[in-house]
């Protein structure tokens, strides 16, 4: 018999900040709306606000995502299984899953600061996420091959 060209799992991304209230929140939010098709999404922080910063959601919300329904979570609040790829946003070095890949970005923490911060943050985050989402979609074309 031949080979299932049945596509492989999505690979599980991690995006992790500080608080889970900003940086990584936005990332989530991107890659659930441009990236769905490509990769599942997790996000967390290293110490958990205890909410997502309103400046968050309503600069998502000016990007036409709704992230109303999300909440701060630790890294051992996350569903079990593998992660494949770890985005560590938050400035500090983090355990990381056997297998997973360590992606580092630097990405300004805007918490306590203005709109236009948290939305520059955003367009930088979005353009981040944007490009992982292209990199895995050639990744999957190329398997198909």
């Amino acid at each position: 018999m031949g080979q299932s060209l049945r596509p492989s799992r999505k690979p599980r991304v991690l995006f992790v900040c500080i608080g889970n209230s900003c940086r990584s929140q936005m990332a989530e939010g991107f890659a659930r709306a441009y990236g769905a098709d490509v990769m599942e999404v997790l996000s967390a922080g290293l110490y958990p606000a205890p909410i997502i910063a309103p400046l968050t959601k309503k600069t998502m919300l000016e990007k036409n995502i709704d992230i109303s329904t999300h909440f701060p979570k630790s890294l051992d609040m996350l569903p079990g299984g593998p992660v494949h790829i770890v985005i560590n946003m938050s400035g500090h070095s983090m355990p990381v899953p056997a297998g997973a890949t360590l992606e580092e970005w630097q990405v300004q923490d805007p918490i306590g600061l203005s709109e236009d911060v948290f939305r520059a943050v955003a367009r930088d985050i979005e353009h981040r996420v944007m490009n992982l989402v292209l990199a895995l979609r050639g990744k999957s074309t190329t398997a198909l091959r």
